[in-house]
């Protein structure tokens, strides 16, 4: 886990020295355990050092090959390296590390750009090969690491955050008018590979880029899933599916443990990290000859409302396992002093509060281990929302399959009549906001089509993405590093590969998952159905702590005269939700957060260098 950025000057000026440091400076948050630098000419790549994997010196970047006619910088992990060195030791390559960066070089030098096929974990580097003048960037199947490029002055840009880019003189100085609309109507962002800066684009999950001596750029993708169509499972498969499930898990939990530096869990209390939490129990008292030190350090968020809390749960993970448990009270007075720099971590503005639990979990862990563990992916792969159950109804009812679209309508209103009831309510509240807003605003539709199609759509583009920008960016705020096992590209094919009532039957979601660990995670958790995650009172902070400060942003004189919205309407808005005359949606906090990054990346923006 590491930050990267670098430039390929292409119109035959050397590369601006200068220009990298700053860059450098910019993401020194993601690696303060060392830096490097390399530069040939027209080509120039620097790395800040989060040391995980391979202590040493050895493992140092830049990381060159034998005869240094490849140069690499790399943030994140290849979880199954060793079995790749075995592979490539075979084949006659000679490591001079334990490192998984040299991975990437040796797999280069044996298969070229199919080496991504071969790995399995999270990625984004830049690969300078020298002897064919070609500059290889590469991002990670479901985009878990973010790389970030744009053109300018005749040089290719490269880096792991925004604001490494917004270095150079003429980089991402002006908003991107039609996505910051997106996200102000939809809260949609990391959809495209366009962002909310003019000029600023992001390599997309699951592509790799070539930028070539003729001044091409090339883009391709090179893995894609299919999302199973098929409605229904025979019931002998329901046991052998739950079984193939747990087997695919486990190994990818043993793989996300790898590590040379102390590993913590994040534990919500809910079923995605509660189920981690006790595989990785498990796994530390196989292999751990001290139960002390073996111990599992977790990590959660807790509230003194109740409505929002979700101790009880992880009170009865800590019983079963005898975890070490560690907790965070996030709060909105703390809020206020704590969101520039969480929106200037993230970069781009954040669609909702909930974001704020995650960063305060991610800054109580890092005061105890360098990598944590987060249940991330798992709703998006195996239909844990509840809209998702709209999806699944129509297309039932739509090929005909009339009653079994009755029962998966009587379970969804059993299990989640409360949740019905408010997303209803939101559905008129946002769409009265949406009026607030000026200009043309593109339609985003999550869940127009079938099951099988949201799912895919959500899990390459419309959800999960932006959830992975959320992690990356609250972890590496803290110089931690946030692994997901549920997104092991083995268990994302098999499970996309099952048919749809593995992810929902009568109105369960996540059915798969239930039944495999049936037996190994408490019933009080393995049955919940109100899923919370690290969630926040958001409502409630924007009606009484932050006020005075929505309030002030709202009515300032830089507000009034943005663009985006109708300022006066806002306003008023907020005064008659304050008055409790309609209801909160996220909308509220989108305007605000809006106007903040306006002013802190785009009215005055972090000091420049002029590119030589």
């Amino acid at each position: 886990m590491c930050g990267i950025a670098g430039q390929f000057s292409k119109s035959g000026n050397p590369v601006d020295i200068s220009l990298l440091k700053q860059m450098s400076k910019r993401i020194a948050h993601r690696g303060p355990d060392g830096e490097g630098l390399y530069s040939d000419n027209y080509i120039g790549v620097i790395h800040r050092r989060l040391a995980i994997i391979d202590l040493s010196d050895d493992a140092a970047q830049p990381m060159t090959n034998e005869d240094e006619s490849l140069w690499l910088v790399f943030n994140g992990e290849i979880y199954n390296y060793l079995e790749l060195i075995d592979e490539l030791k075979k084949l006659g390559h000679v490591f001079s590390s334990h490192s998984d960066t040299e991975v990437i070089l040796h797999a280069y030098e044996q298969w070229g750009v199919d080496c991504l096929n071969k790995f399995n974990g999270m990625w984004a580097f830049a690969l300078w090969d020298k002897k064919n003048q070609t500059l290889f960037c590469a991002r990670d199947r479901l985009g878990i690491k973010p790389l970030y490029y744009a053109v300018a002055d005749g040089a290719f840009f490269f880096a792991s955050e925004i604001k490494a880019l917004q270095a150079h003189e003429r980089l991402g100085k002006k908003p991107n008018d039609a996505k910051v609309l997106e996200f102000l109507a939809w809260g949609a962002a990391d959809h495209s590979d366009e962002t909310m800066f003019e000029g600023i684009y992001q390599v997309k999950p699951a592509h790799y880029i070539l930028v070539t001596a003729q001044k091409e750029i090339i883009q391709k993708k090179y893995w894609d899933i299919s999302v199973n169509p098929a409605f229904f499972s025979k019931k002998q498969d329901d046991p052998e599916s739950a079984q193939r499930f747990m087997i695919l898990l486990k190994n990818a939990v043993n793989l996300h443990l790898r590590s040379d530096v102390p590993i913590g869990t994040c534990l919500s209390g809910g079923l995605d990290s509660s189920t981690l939490t006790v595989l990785i129990n498990e796994q530390n008292a196989r292999h751990s000859k001290d139960p002390v030190t073996g111990k599992q350090n977790t990590f959660s968020a807790c509230f003194d409302d109740e409505r929002f809390d979700e101790s009880r749960f992880i009170d009865i993970i800590l019983k079963k396992t005898g975890v070490s448990s560690y907790k965070t009270m996030p709060d909105g007075r703390a809020l206020l002093d704590d969101v520039r720099n969480l929106l200037y971590m993230n970069d781009e503005p954040f669609a909702s509060l909930t974001l704020y639990s995650q960063y305060c979990v991610m800054r109580e862990a890092s005061k105890q281990v360098k990598v944590v563990l987060d249940g991330q992916g798992a709703d998006e792969l195996l239909a844990g929302y509840i809209a998702y159950q709209y999806c699944h109804i129509k297309g039932l009812t739509q090929k005909g399959h009339l009653f079994a679209a009755c029962e998966e309508l009587a379970g969804t209103i059993r299990h989640h009549r409360a949740f019905l009831k408010y997303l209803i309510q939101q559905v008129f509240a946002r769409k009265s906001r949406r009026s607030l807003l000026k200009g043309h605003v593109m339609p985003f539709y999550r869940y127009k089509g079938s099951l099988d199609q949201a799912l895919y759509e959500d899990l390459v583009a419309k959800n999960l993405p932006y959830l992975l920008h959320w992690e990356d960016r609250t972890s590496m705020a803290f110089s931690l590093e946030a692994r997901v096992p549920y997104l092991d590209y083995r268990l994302v094919e098999f499970v996309a590969s099952l048919p749809q009532d593995q992810k929902i039957r009568k109105g369960i979601t996540k059915f798969v998952l239930r039944k495999a660990i049936k037996g190994l995670v408490p019933e009080k958790i393995r049955c919940r159905m109100d899923k919370k995650g690290f969630s926040t009172p958001e409502e409630v902070w924007m009606k009484n702590e932050l006020r005075e400060e929505m309030l002030r942003i709202f009515q300032s004189d830089s507000f009034q005269q943005r663009s985006y919205w109708d300022a006066s309407a806002v306003v008023q808005d907020y005064q008659k939700f304050l008055d409790g005359k309609i209801l909160y949606s996220s909308e509220l906090w989108r305007f605000a957060c809006v106007e903040l990054w306006l002013r802190m990346f785009i009215d005055a923006p972090l000091a420049t260098v002029k590119s030589t």
